[in-house]
């Protein structure tokens, strides 16, 4: 499994994936889910991916493969609506090919998070579901999770807000993932982070945080005194609530 959340927010886009692949507790491993293209002054390309790990390799493989022909491709369509049906007809073409797979019971699916920027145009995030087709961010919902979300949603939804900064944002997705990783199991260290800013058309670097990270580790832990002062300052509960 897997957990990965793409923001797009009034100042830019914010990006954080886990590394963890497992197929039991016996066999887990550690493979980036993280992924960019790009072409500098152009266009910034980001993508995410969750699910069967042969399945999003090979849609990763065919899209880098593509870069290089005649045909429609990430770094020559106009829009990133475009870069995000392309993505989706991968998909269906991987899919397709998987089928036989797919009938012996196996899960091939996978979904993908792409956001980005292209010249000429505002950010802009898309969910892409494992059929390939996909949904845009908005103002009101400003973010998409894929894998493992259910115990990080709770605290991105009363906090994250489409104009909140990007240092503000990044640390609410960590606090998330802290939440998501002491939870469960198959979600697991390092992250991978990339922010981006908006009309800035430049890759940037991105930082892997590992589990003896400075900073993730004081973020959890005053998450976690953070979450204990609240609790003991709430109001005591009324005498009939305990009878």
């Amino acid at each position: 499994m897997t957990y990965c959340v793409a923001m797009n927010l009034a100042e830019g886009l914010v990006f954080v994936s886990d590394s963890r692949t497992n197929a039991g507790i016996d066999h887990i491993a550690t493979f980036r889910k993280l992924y960019t293209f790009g072409t500098p002054g152009e266009r910034v390309i980001v993508l995410q991916t969750a699910g069967n790990l042969a399945t999003s390799q090979s849609i990763i493989s065919l899209l880098r493969q593509r870069l290089f022909g005649s045909e429609p491709h990430l770094l020559n369509v106009p829009t990133l609506f475009e870069v995000a049906r392309l993505v989706g007809q991968t998909v269906r073409e991987v899919a397709q090919y998987d089928a036989e797979s797919a009938k012996s019971g196996i899960d091939m699916s996978c979904s993908f998070l792409l956001g980005g920027q292209i010249n000429g145009e505002p950010p802009a995030l898309f969910n892409i579901y494992p059929q390939g087709n996909f949904i845009q961010a908005t103002q009101d919902t400003p973010y998409f999770q894929i894998g493992e979300s259910k115990y990080g949603k709770p605290i991105l939804d009363r906090a994250l807000k489409y104009d909140l900064n990007l240092e503000q944002a990044l640390r609410g997705a960590l606090v998330s993932f802290d939440s998501t990783i002491r939870s469960n199991l198959s979600v697991g260290m390092p992250l991978d982070v990339l922010v981006y800013r908006t009309d800035s058309l430049n890759i940037p670097k991105g930082v892997r945080i590992r589990e003896d990270d400075p900073y993730f580790a004081e973020v959890r832990e005053r998450w976690s005194q953070g979450l204990r002062q609240l609790l003991e300052s709430m109001p005591t509960s009324p005498e009939h609530f305990l009878q």
